[in-house]
């Protein structure tokens, strides 16, 4: 079969289209903007992408195009499709009835750290040869690449598949969340908060289509939740039907501190399960470390095995990815924060390695919710913990210099060289610079690297 892909160059649609090569299908696809690294990881794989939505690519007359949700009413490709008559389905849809449709899916729920816990779920699994599927919404360093199909070991084995659950909308024909198609046996919910203020009206009606998941949970199924967010407790109450289980929770899955981040006591109902010994930092990835642990022993790993296999986690690109040190003590990091809290949790976790030097914090509002304004007003408070800041406003409904207008520490521009130039030459000695964004960033991270040879 030949599947043609539109927005091809989205981690979740390249996902699609490496499994669906995998599968023996021939693959094209085409995208606005072709760029790394799943432009890499496709071309790695023989994938020819076309970039642009030219109408004429009907002409390619594949089997079934599938529509990723950046496409829109009006793109001159998908007018032609619908004009045609010609046969097409979501990425959620084909994904569900072409690969997950006989296989135990573990799906990562929640407003953060959906790629983390689930890299750190698959790493579980695959350190303790169950080989599983999976399909991750970034690069996890231990895979070659952010999807892959279940490789086959013994028989009358389940067939595992580990997915990121999106709660962002199937496509422009199906406004449902995507994680509603996984049909998942195992469900980790990490935390829920407003955000996607382009698809959401409020909290409440995230929590809605989180319940519509919860609802399709099978009996001997199991939920896995944070017991500190209040939203997701408050979902829950609206009816379950499966076992539940909570981390960050005594009465649960819990952890301790032992010598700093990188020493955590991990605890089940207040017996000791082991200590990992790993890189990773911060509350919120000992959080995701609990999640991964607790879900793993829904599949029958032991939490000694999964902490074992965790404390060779290497972590996923762009989620605190140190990506350049000085001689100086200069430390450059790549994170994908971009919503308020996950901005805060980040500049915690650093600050709480009580390094000496400055945190320096280069955003971007770059997702939908920050470009609306939505949560400017947490935005400034996420920060809190930052010495310096600086501001990419590019493409924002509203005006950041008055936003930063009382804060002496911060310097907001929409040129990007400007502001990278700006950074390299305030530096000090021991500065931890981190770069938030959920996108490219124009690229900033590698203008100051070089500025700073």
């Amino acid at each position: 079969m030949h599947i043609h892909i539109l927005g091809i160059c989205g981690t979740f649609m390249a996902g699609i289209a490496s499994l669906a090569k995998s599968s023996g299908h021939k693959v094209t696809g085409c995208d606005k903007n072709v760029y790394p690294p799943m432009s890499t990881q496709l071309k790695n794989q023989d994938i020819a992408i076309i970039e642009g939505f030219d109408k004429d690519q009907v002409s390619l007359n594949p089997d079934i195009y599938i529509i990723g949700n950046v496409i829109t009413r009006g793109n001159p490709l998908m007018e032609t499709i619908l004009t045609k008559n010609l046969a097409f389905q979501s990425g959620p849809q084909w994904l569900y009835e072409n690969i997950l449709h006989e296989k135990w899916v573990l799906a990562i729920a929640g407003t953060h750290g959906k790629t983390t816990t689930t890299a750190m779920l698959t790493w579980i699994l695959e350190y303790n040869k169950m080989a599983p599927g999976y399909l991750i919404g970034g690069v996890p360093t231990n895979f070659k690449s952010s999807a892959r199909l279940p490789i086959e070991t013994k028989k009358n084995v389940p067939s595992f598949f580990v997915i990121e659950g999106d709660e962002y909308d199937t496509a422009f024909f199906d406004k449902r969340s995507k994680f509603i198609h996984y049909h998942p046996r195992t469900l980790v919910l990490n935390n829920l908060e407003f955000d996607h203020a382009d698809i959401f009206d409020d909290l409440d009606h995230i929590k809605k289509h989180f319940h519509h998941l919860i609802r399709i949970m099978p009996q001997e199924g199991q939920i896995i939740s944070n017991a500190e967010s209040n939203a997701l407790r408050e979902t829950l109450d609206m009816g379950t039907w499966s076992e539940i289980e909570y981390f960050s929770d005594e009465k649960g899955w819990s952890y301790q501190i032992n010598e700093g981040w990188h020493s955590l006591s991990i605890s089940y109902k207040n017996k000791n399960q082991g200590v990992l010994n790993w890189d990773l930092i911060g509350h919120h990835n000992a959080s995701n470390a609990l999640a991964a642990i607790a879900a793993a022993k829904h599949v029958g790993i032991t939490p000694e095995n999964a902490i074992e296999a965790l404390s060779l986690f290497k972590g996923v690109k762009k989620r605190m990815e140190k990506i350049a040190s000085y001689d100086n003590g200069i430390n450059l990091y790549d994170d994908f924060a971009h919503h308020p809290t996950a901005i805060m949790t980040t500049l915690a976790g650093i600050k709480k390695t009580k390094l000496k030097g400055r945190i320096i914090a280069v955003i971007e509002p770059r997702s939908n919710t920050m470009k609306l304004g939505s949560m400017k007003k947490e935005l400034i408070n996420s920060l809190k913990d930052a010495d310096k800041i600086y501001c990419y406003a590019n493409n924002l409904s509203w005006n950041a210099k008055e936003l930063f207008a009382h804060s002496q520490n911060v310097i907001v521009s929409d040129n990007i060289d400007l502001l990278a130039n700006k950074i390299a030459q305030d530096q000090q000695n021991e500065d931890q610079i981190i770069f938030m964004s959920n996108g490219s960033f124009a690229n900033i991270q590698t203008k100051v690297v070089t500025l700073l040879q």
